[in-house]
This record gives C-alpha cells, structure tokens and sequence, in this order.
C-alpha cells in the first residue's frame, strides 16, 4: 500500500493550476467579526508550499519553494516581515530536488539561541516513493550548513512527513514517519533530535504502526513535547492520537477521539496541533459519519486530557487544516470546504472553551490548486498562506 500512496502523491508534483482568488466578507455576523485582506508578499512565480513561523522578537517568518530555473530543481527561500514591510528573500537552500506535494511541507523555525533551523524533503533518485529528510541551520539568516539527513537510514523508501519545534536552547525536535519495508509492513512514527550547529543528535521510534502518508503535527507545552498525527490498527481504523514527552520520558499513545474512520487507503490529511504555555488545540479531518468534517479540541493541562471535540466546519470538508494560538488561550484553525467553485479556505476563531466563533472566507478555488493552507497569529495579526492561484504564494490577513 506504501508504494501506490506514495506514487499518487508524487503524481501531484505538477498541481498547481489557474484559479481565481476570492477574498470576501465573513459567512456570519459579530461584533468582533474578521474579514480577510489580501496582501502582497515576497515569494516569486512559480513558488508553492508556504508555511509560517515567529522568529525570536516576534515577527512572522514566511517560507516557500519556488522553481529554480533548472528543470525539476527548486529553491527554498524565507523572508522576515518586521514594520509592516517585508525583508528581501534569502535563499536556504537551491537547486535541489525537493518532493513538490503539499503535504511536505519544508518549516523554518528560530531556536532560543537566535539560530534559524530549516528543513525539507527531497526525492534522492528516480524512485519517485522515495523521500529523505533534510535539515540545514544558519547562525546570522544568510550562512547555512550543508544540507545533513535526520534519519540513520539511507535506503530508498519514505522518510518524511516531518514537523519541528525547538525542544532545546541549541536544539530542535523533528517527528517524521519511515517506511523501512514499504508497502509490505507498518510504517513508524520516529522523533529525530538535531543540535543548532545542523549535527544529527539521536533518533527513537515512538509509534510503530501509523498512517502512512498523513503529516505530524509536533509542539511544545509548557511540560514537554507533544506529536499529534493520525494512527492505525490493523483494522483499518485511521483516528488521530496524541503521544506526550514528559518528566524525561514518552508516554503512551492515545487516540484523541474515537471517530472510528475505517479507510484502506492513506486520506494524507491529518491534525494540527499548537500549544502556547500549558494551554493546546487540536484540528483534524476525518471522513467518519455522514459528512466528511474537520473538528477541534481544547486542553489547559499541557495536552493531558482535551474538551469534547467542537465541529469547525460547515459543510463537506476537504479538511488540510492549520492551526494558531490566539491570544485569549484559543486558537484560528483554518481548513478546506467543498465550493461551487471547487473548495474554499476558511478560518474561524475557537475560544479557550472550545466555543467556535463566525467563519471567514479566506479565498476561493480549485481544490488541489490551493493546496496546504497554513495560518500564524503574532502581534496582534492573523496570517494566512497559501499554494495561490497563477502559481505564486498567496497570503491574506485577517483584521476586524
């Protein structure tokens, strides 16, 4: 099964089609109603799988893929936005063969020491199911390290899937999924340390039967580490489980809640997860039920016990959903719905309660067109990127 996933999802590589962007008013009224304002931002064309992070004072950090000039080789770029102005774009890493799939999604984040920690897939060969994780670090945002693997493993098959978060002054935590024997076995949940000088550090399996091609969501709280990513059984069963470090130690994983979505296929479409001080929320996708949904949780312990789960979405979700910490203890959690137009980026406000505020309509296109979208709040500023329409990033804010 490994290999036919990952062969649809290399089938992607060329998604990103015309689209027209549709920026409106919220779907539902408040006082404190948001709308969203598209804004320009430094990424060229062809450019595609955005996401976000908040450097060290706090300001929003974009980064992007964008093609190279050389056939099938592209370049990972970021820029920083400070005074309401953008940086010039700095290039990380060029040339290289980057797995182009929205749901590999290359992150940019700043440790406590200042240094900037990257990482990216590439597909190493001609064996399209093949991925290998790459990590780079640059101590002044213009120097970068050689590109250095996560993962002991050389072998042709999946590693991937990654998501990061800074888990020491001078160190960063990666959880990735491996798929050593490919469609003939399970598929692992591994957790990489690397140091800020770019230096593999040490490697643990912490799950060894999950989703195969479903991305992991990885925070940190104020006791430890916590992975959100969608788990298997050998009944099929694809829910989203949580596994926490804690007190120097994993404990055990536990599904988040039971939807119960049996599926014999990879749906690569999973959780988000955030945490800001002992306060995390939780989006997901599942197709349990009538109504395919995104819905969410809410925790004040550091992700030891959550809310009753809270519906997000209003209609037949595509899910590929984000999500932010607001500055009340909620979140912004955005996602994917079904439109006349093909889908439709929205975002809602959860409260510390689990309560969903209104809806906004970020943007409107063609399913596939608009990719990932991911979302950071910082500031006092909601953000919202996307794969975008004429094969450029788009971004949007969202004010009141």
């Amino acid at each position: 099964m490994i290999s036919g996933q990952l062969a649809r999802r290399g089938s992607m590589k060329n998604f990103l089609l015309t689209v027209a962007i549709a920026v409106t008013l919220p779907i539902s009224g408040s006082a404190q109603t948001l709308k969203a304002e598209t804004q320009p931002n430094p990424s060229s064309m062809d450019s595609f799988q955005p996401s976000w992070s908040v450097t060290a004072d706090g300001s929003p950090l974009l980064s992007w893929i964008e093609a190279s000039g050389k056939e099938g080789l592209y370049t990972l770029k970021y820029a920083v936005r400070k005074g309401g102005q953008w940086s010039m774009p700095r290039v990380i890493v060029a040339n290289r063969k980057f797995f182009r799939h929205p749901a590999e999604m290359p992150e940019v984040i700043t440790l406590p020491d200042g240094t900037l920690f990257a990482h990216w897939i590439e597909n190493p060969g001609d064996d399209e199911d093949a991925e290998f994780l790459n990590v780079s670090t640059s101590h002044d945002g213009v120097k970068w390290t050689a590109p250095t693997l996560a993962h002991k493993d050389r072998s042709m098959v999946q590693h991937g899937l990654a998501s990061v978060v800074a888990s020491g002054d001078h160190e960063a935590s990666i959880a990735w999924l491996e798929a050593l024997k490919g469609e003939d076995g399970p598929v692992s949940l591994k957790r990489t340390i690397m140091s800020a000088d770019g230096k593999y550090v040490k490697e643990e399996t912490l799950d060894t039967d999950v989703c195969q091609c479903c991305p992991t969501s990885l925070v940190k709280t104020n006791k430890g580490l916590l992975i959100a990513y969608r788990d298997h059984t050998q009944q099929d069963i694809r829910d989203i489980a949580t596994i926490r470090f804690e007190a120097g130690k994993w404990t055990s994983s536990k599904i988040l809640n039971a939807d119960n979505w049996k599926i014999n296929a990879c749906p690569t479409n999973a959780a988000a997860a955030v945490a800001k001080g002992d306060a995390v929320a939780i989006s997901w996708f599942t197709g349990a039920g009538t109504t395919p949904h995104v819905q969410a949780v809410v925790s004040a312990d550091d992700g030891a016990t959550f809310s009753k789960p809270v519906m997000i979405s209003t209609g037949h979700a595509f899910g590929y959903t984000a999500i932010a910490s607001d500055d009340q203890g909620g979140a912004f959690v955005s996602w994917l719905e079904q439109s006349a137009k093909g889908a439709k980026i929205l975002v809602r406000q959860i409260s510390s309660a689990g309560v969903a505020g209104p809806v906004v309509q970020v943007a409107e296109g063609g399913r596939s067109t608009l990719g990932y979208p991911k979302i950071v709040r910082t500031g006092g500023e909601t953000w919202v990127a996307w794969a975008g329409g004429g094969s450029k990033v788009q971004t949007a804010r969202l004010v009141k």
